[in-house]
């Protein structure tokens, strides 16, 4: 099944323009093919404004966001694979989402292993627990 990351940040890019808010996205900046201006992200962080006010050419599908912006007036072309996405977010309130941190490498790649055979990424996927369900409420 794909990720539903590039899916949701695309709706909430919708939601938060359509409420006349600006949306903001933290990115990962040591991800993988991640393309930022140097010098302007922290702690391996950077928070991008991607208003269509803010930004030019604004391209965003299930395998990155990429756009022109200005950084300190000179332009630059970014590009933000979405396993770099780490939220989404309004500046001016805040609501928006926060995504867990993902591996570089997507669930269709293989690891090379030491005979050279490849062999499937491990599963992350904690083991699913045996039993019924059962909700519990907390007060």
């Amino acid at each position: 099944m794909n990720s539903s990351r590039p899916y949701l940040v695309r709706a909430l890019y919708e939601w938060i323009v359509d409420n006349d808010c600006t949306p903001h996205v933290l990115v990962n900046s040591e991800f993988p093919a991640v393309q930022v201006p140097q010098g302007f992200a922290s702690d391996g962080q950077i928070v991008l404004n991607v208003s269509p006010s803010a930004v030019r050419h604004l391209h965003m599908d299930n395998e990155a966001i990429s756009f022109e912006g200005r950084f300190g007036g000179v332009p630059h072309t970014l590009y933000v694979p979405i396993g770099a996405i780490l939220g989404i977010y309004a500046r001016e309130n805040g609501q928006g989402m926060v995504f867990d941190l993902e591996a570089p490498f997507s669930d269709d790649e293989s690891i090379e292993g030491e005979d050279g055979d490849d062999v499937p990424p491990p599963d992350t996927e904690p083991p699913r627990p045996s039993g019924r369900p059962s909700l519990k409420v907390v007060k």
